[in-house]
């Protein structure tokens, strides 16, 4: 028997609840374990992610609709419900009553809050309208804080707006295995995005080029880092903090397939995700490797590398459009932990760069405590290093993913 899409996005919300994974993991799981039909599983997607996006918006809801505590599965399924009422163009009488079915003991509860809002949407769309920026946004106040003492109200405004909004789907051609030309002909309805040159919007995942290893879903902006540290064919390069290899595989390609990429990561799981994306892509002269870039040893030997791509786990501000949940778990300290671990990296690093080498250290973060400070900070602390360049991405400005990356070179 089929699975219920909407019983899986209770699940998928129960689960994210823990507070244990983030919320692409958790779909993913969900994707692979479940037996859904190709439109249930666009349909978990878009329910799952937006009520994620919505959290502030349907909670207020629910807070007028009903006083008291609620159990996380009854709140799990009015989510549900009230996000199908107010956000999608399901039938009014399907968001009711399959939602309901999925109430157990509080079926009459759930019954009677959904058919209320029903009657009452146009006050209650009312009241979203005038709530708090924080409500309205569905964003918690102190990142709205930072961002308007950062870039200003009007833009603030334009960057939750695009956090809200489902992410586009771009793919870049892998030209290690096929001209971009080529690429785009075969896959129907793509165009070329404005973005960058081998960029491709598509409407739907290209499943087969894909498999195929002709293309990688990645958006334009994580192109930006690997484009300033321009690796030549025939050089050694390290991808330090590697997985999940869209950047290993694109220096790959910008190298021509000549030389060699140690690629790293820390972790069992991401490493093997990251050597089948190698392997998928043919990017042949990236050797993947389990390693601590915080510890020495083989095969990460001091000045031993040409260019270094340094791409900084980060608050991930400029990608909440797509990691829809960060918002909801970041804390005001990790703008104090994160440079500091950054720096730490960053400081390791600069050690395995040979003379007149370039380093790139990039993250896909929007604060400058992780970007323009940690640049600061690390030319007062490493001997030797001098800054070349840096380039940001902003959503509201360059409309796509937020991205910043600073090119340095060893003296």
């Amino acid at each position: 028997m089929p699975a219920n899409p909407r019983q899986s996005c209770i699940r998928a919300l129960l689960e994210w609840e823990k507070g244990k994974f983030f919320s692409d993991e958790i779909l993913h799981t969900a994707l692979d374990r479940e037996a859904l039909s190709t439109l249930d599983r666009a349909f978990l997607m878009e329910t799952f992610f937006g009520v994620l996006r919505n959290l502030s918006r349907l909670d207020f809801l629910i807070g007028r609709l009903r006083e008291g505590e609620l159990d996380p599965e009854t709140r799990s399924v009015l989510r549900l419900g009230l996000y199908q009422v107010f956000h999608m163009r399901t039938a009014d009488h399907a968001a009711v009553n399959e939602t309901v079915n999925l109430a157990g003991r509080a079926r009459g509860l759930v019954n009677a809050i959904l058919r209320r809002a029903l009657r009452e949407k146009p006050a209650l769309e009312a009241a979203l309208a005038g709530a708090a920026p924080a409500i309205a946004s569905s964003h918690p106040e102190f990142l709205l804080a930072r961002w308007r003492t950062a870039f200003g109200p009007d833009a603030t405004a334009r960057l939750c707006a695009w956090n809200n909004q489902p992410a586009e789907v771009h793919v870049r051609a892998n030209e290690l295995r096929i001209p971009f030309a080529e690429l785009l002909r075969r896959l129907p309805g793509a165009r070329p995005s404005p973005a960058h040159p081998l960029a491709i919007r598509v409407d739907q995942l290209p499943l087969e080029a894909i498999a195929q290893g002709l293309c990688y879903v990645q958006d334009p902006s994580t192109l930006l880092a690997c484009d300033l540290l321009d690796p030549q064919p025939g050089e050694n390069v390290l991808d330090a903090c590697a997985a999940p290899g869209g950047k290993t595989t694109y220096l790959a390609q910008l190298m021509r397939g000549e030389g060699r990429i140690i690629a790293c990561d820390l972790y069992e799981s991401r490493v093997a995700r990251l050597r089948e994306n190698v392997a998928r892509l043919g990017a042949t002269i990236a050797q993947v490797i389990r390693h601590d870039c915080m510890q020495a040893g083989p095969p990460l030997a001091p000045a031993s590398f040409d260019r270094i791509l340094v791409d900084a786990p980060c608050s991930n501000t400029g990608v909440i459009r797509r990691r829809v949940d960060v918002r909801w778990r970041l804390t005001a300290e990790d703008f104090l932990r994160m440079p500091a671990q950054q720096l730490a990296l960053l400081r390791r690093t600069a050690t395995l760069l040979k003379s007149g080498g370039a380093l790139v250290y990039s993250t896909c973060s929007l604060e400058a405590e992780e970007n323009d400070q940690v640049v600061e900070r690390a030319l007062a602390a490493i001997p030797g290093l001098r800054f070349l360049e840096s380039r940001r991405l902003l959503p509201f400005a360059d409309g796509v993913d937020g991205a910043f990356a600073a090119k340095f070179t060893r003296e």
